[in-house]
């Protein structure tokens, strides 16, 4: 069974073909442009996302030849905006999920923390879509409805109002457990009697749509993080990926049943097929990609590509940290007032330290939140598979084999999120039996095994903490 496969992204929107075999047939790539404005706030023009979901879903069908049977579909997860239900209309811009502007909202509802935090599984952060909507309601329009991104966008493919159950736990205001919306989580953030869309299945036919062309039905939904978490094929408990884009998120099977993470992570719905979920812990770095970007604007890396031959030109970091927390930092911290830092410099602090610096850096955050994962699992990640375009670097790969001290398997296609909801897709589309028939997860291409030992690690990883420390005036936030 063909599919196409849209993955509505913070950069890019990529719609991709996938063959009976769940091999590519074809892949396009529309560029969509975040735009930082002050006070900390990313924002991203709606219709821009909705041109980009047309031109590359069109292209990717035209390009490979037809035959398509179905449509999975996702998207960023937390990014919001405000719209008209009548017209479709858009009422605001879309507010990304880097978006810090509500940190004052959630500072406000600090007594909430612990009682959201049980029900929904989630943090109080700016991070999560609850926030940014009820910064939206004061600050931009108390008109139309205010939902995450996908419920516009697929109001737009297909007429309907709906969003997907893993979308929906990324919100503060669903209810993790019977996975309805929650009326004191909403009651708490000042949107009571909100019109909230219809709450449905990862796969299921939600729809049709004649965007792309011939009418197709909709089968397959999800936020990215956790489709790339089928695409990588964690379907057991305890298996763990990490996408590396924009930001960095890894996601680690939990199971059948919902619980509070006792070691400062998110717990969200992975999928939902029919009337049964199963669930994730994640943990977040906001700046992975964002990193390398912004050592390009200043100079320190001439192109992305450039990464591993800058990196490699010194033997370490020459002292120098880095903690790329351009947008805060997420787990286990939960910090988005933390800016990002630099330290260590001296008279032979050459550029490529700082470049060095960051690739430790990156790797350190996510090492910390597969601790973290670990605690919460009860034991320690046997492997991480890992996907998205900073795998290409092997210097960043090794570091982070090295710091893990496990195996890291880097996925042979960088297109995991479309790949997993393409195979939700196709079990939305009856094309298979189980989750497991419908994944085609092909061998990972590099396989990464630690090169230094577990005491150079430990001692490279609490050098990190203690800039974390610095950054932030707490004590060393060592996980166990």
């Amino acid at each position: 069974m063909r599919v196409l496969a849209i993955d509505q992204g913070t950069s890019a929107t990529k719609a991709v073909v996938f063959d009976d075999d769940g091999e590519i047939l074809t892949s396009v790539e529309a560029a969509v442009t975040p735009r930082a404005v002050s006070g900390g706030g990313v924002e991203q023009d709606p219709e821009q996302l909705w041109e980009s979901v047309l031109l590359a879903g069109q292209d990717a069908i035209a390009r490979s030849g037809g035959g398509v049977a179905a449509v999975g579909f996702a998207n960023q997860g937390e990014t919001v905006l405000a719209w008209d239900r009548g017209t479709g209309r858009p009422l605001s811009t879309a507010i990304s999920w880097q978006d810090r502007r509500a940190a004052s909202i959630c500072a406000e509802m600090a007594p909430d923390a612990a009682a959201l935090t049980r029900t929904t599984g989630l943090p109080l952060d700016p991070y999560f879509a609850a926030p940014k909507m009820a910064w939206l309601r004061r600050h931009a329009t108390n008109k139309g409805v205010v939902t995450t991104s996908d419920s516009w966008l697929l109001h737009r493919l297909t007429g309907l109002y709906a969003t997907d159950a893993t979308t929906a736990s990324r919100t503060l205001l669903l209810d993790l457990e019977s996975r309805t919306w929650s009326e004191e989580a909403c009651a708490a953030f000042g949107l009571e009697g909100m019109d909230l869309p219809t709450v449905v299945g990862s796969a299921q036919e939600i729809g049709s749509t004649d965007a792309f062309g011939p009418s197709l039905p909709l089968s397959g939904l999800s936020v990215d993080q956790q489709a790339a978490l089928v695409g990588e094929h964690c379907l057991e408990v305890g298996e763990s990926k990490c996408t590396y884009g924009t930001g960095a998120f890894l996601l680690a099977n939990a199971g059948a049943r919902p619980f509070a993470s006792s070691a400062g992570l998110a717990v969200s719905v992975a999928w939902q097929l029919g009337e049964d979920a199963s669930y994730c812990i994640d943990g977040q770095v906001y700046a992975a990609g964002a990193a390398l970007a912004w050592l390009q604007r200043w100079g320190f890396l001439g192109r992305a590509q450039d990464l591993d031959e800058v990196a490699a030109s010194v033997r370490d970091s020459g002292g120098v940290s880095v903690v790329p927390s351009l947008s805060g930092l997420g787990a286990p911290w939960w910090r988005p007032d933390a800016l990002a830092s630099i330290d260590g410099i001296g008279p032979g602090t050459e550029p490529a330290h700082v470049v060095r610096a960051t690739v430790d850096g990156l790797a350190a955050q996510v090492t910390l939140l597969a601790r973290a994962a670990a605690e919460d699992l009860g034991h320690p990640l046997a492997v991480l598979r890992v996907d998205g375009g900073l795998t290409r670097s092997r210097m960043l790969m090794q570091t982070q084999a090295d710091l893990l001290q496990i195996p890291v398997e880097v996925a042979s296609s960088q297109h995991a999120t479309a790949a997993g909801v393409a195979a939700l897709a196709r079990l939305g589309a009856g094309a298979a039996r189980t989750l497991d028939e419908a994944v085609h997860r092909a061998d990972s291409h590099v396989h990464y095994e630690p090169a230094i030992s577990a005491v150079e690690a430990a001692d490279r990883l609490a050098g990190f903490e203690r800039a974390v420390a610095r950054l932030t005036g707490t004590a060393n936030t060592t996980i166990p």
